[in-house]
């Protein structure tokens, strides 16, 4: 410890072998080692004694919509890094659309690059995106650092990023295959989509018409069957029909290289609670019921389901109309991701570690940052959240920091305040107040 020049404790640290008491060291920005609490704090060092506020690794979100540059106004890496600093997330991956342009060349993806650099108050990676023309482009991304490619197989929303049939799904796999990098999903069948009743209009209940289980099922089928076929690398994005679960626990039973993620809205809203017109519940797949969400909080437990993302999908307020077919189909949630899955997660026996595991080890796991995020232990980067997770607070759109303040927790009373964020022992946010941006550019490790 002789040479720690920042020293953090509390009662209650969240470790890779679970909570407990100890005295937590850094030097450089970097964990030095995982101390007993009453350990002897050399006169050199500043201590920062958290008392009974819990100690967590910084979460690590992997699913994060930030739309800059070319939509801005929807979001911004500076709003959009603000509000995760916020929430206890010290890294972001960014996806590659909705930006203009999107990452879907190496040239792209220094736009965005140069964009973040200044803007960005915590750590920002990129994925990059696997389009019906792109395959040639794949190989450089990934020389370049994107941590992996996403692909969707129905329509994505806007028509720069066109969305991958069964035939250039299998050209992009086996290409990313041929390095081993990862295709990460959003997985909805068109064709059961387009045989889905469109009714459009104000009724949530027409909306999960429109959006059923099936085309996530079959659309999850098939990508199993074409990484089975090629020894590739998949990653199901925001998984929200929980009847997929038995499909992806075989295909990972058998070593298919499948994982999955769901998010904190599937987690903690219902269908059943949804008003009709309420469009700021509007995402893709939909808010399923309850029963639903059930089976996703058993899948978590059990392993089948790995880790937890916000997809954090913003628009400006007025693309959020009361008409569920037009309106933008997203949910803004980044800095209320961590105390909307510990609020659900406490009342279903899961604990700190267990939200821990699912939205920052694990998530770190997912993009390769193992070596360096997820985790309080000795070698990672000095990246921490302080949590109060007995206080309360009610969530007041006027108090988030993203750009546009159209929230679906809005009015709830969610557990878990954020007292402050550390990023590489430095800290970043305390209190409602941010330091200047001092995140970086992550590139995938080589």
């Amino acid at each position: 410890m002789s040479d720690a020049e920042l020293v953090l404790r509390s009662t209650r640290v969240i470790t890779p072998e679970g909570a407990r008491a100890a005295t937590v060291t850094v030097s450089a920005g970097t964990i030095t080692a995982v101390l007993p609490y009453d350990a002897e704090v050399p006169a050199t060092a500043r201590l920062e004694d958290f008392g009974d506020h819990v100690l967590l690794p910084g979460l690590v979100d992997t699913h994060v919509h930030v739309n800059d540059p070319g939509r801005t106004e929807w979001e911004g890496f500076w709003t959009a890094t603000r509000a995760a600093a916020a929430g206890g997330i010290t890294t972001l991956i960014d996806m590659p659309l909705n930006s203009l342009p999107p990452t879907t060349t190496v040239e792209n993806l220094r736009v965005k690059q140069q964009v973040a650099a200044d803007k960005a108050h915590i750590d920002v990676g990129f994925w990059g995106g696997a389009l019906p023309g792109n395959v040639k482009d794949l190989r450089p991304l990934h020389d370049a650092g994107v941590f992996g490619f996403k692909a969707f197989l129905s329509p994505s929303g806007v028509d720069e990023f066109p969305h991958l049939d069964q035939d250039r799904l299998a050209q992009s796999l086996a290409e990313t295959a041929g390095f081993d990098g990862l295709l990460i999903v959003h997985a909805e069948d068109p064709h059961h989509l387009a045989a889905a009743p469109q009714h459009g209009g104000p009724r949530y209940a027409d909306f999960l018409a429109s959006r059923p289980r099936d085309a996530e099922d079959t659309a999850i089928a098939g990508l199993i069957a074409q990484a089975r076929r090629l020894d590739a690398r998949v990653h199901i994005l925001h998984l929200s029909s929980s009847d997929a679960l038995p499909l992806i626990a075989a295909a990972r039973a058998e070593g298919v290289r499948v994982t999955v993620e769901t998010c904190p809205h599937y987690l903690t809203l219902t269908a059943e609670e949804v008003p009709d017109g309420a469009s700021e519940f509007k995402c893709c797949p939909p808010i399923r019921e309850a029963a639903n969400q059930d089976l996703l909080w058993q899948a978590l437990a059990d392993g089948t389901i790995d880790c937890v993302v916000t997809d954090h999908s913003p628009s400006t307020a007025d693309l959020k109309t009361d008409d569920f077919a037009t309106a933008w189909g997203g949910i803004s949630g980044l800095q209320l991701s961590l105390p909307a899955v510990w609020t659900e997660a406490r009342r279903r026996g899961q604990g700190l570690a267990d939200v821990v595991r699912w939205m920052s080890a694990q998530t770190a796991a997912l993009a390769g940052l193992g070596a360096r995020k997820g985790a309080i232990a000795a070698g990672r980067d000095a990246d921490f959240a302080v949590l109060a997770p007995d206080e309360t607070f009610t969530v007041d759109p006027a108090g988030l920091q993203h750009r546009n303040r159209v929230t679906a927790y809005a009015g709830k009373t969610l557990h878990g305040v954020v007292k402050s964020t550390w990023l590489r022992g430095e800290r970043i946010f305390a209190d409602g107040e941010f330091t200047e941006p001092k995140g970086r550019l992550l590139a995938r490790p080589q």
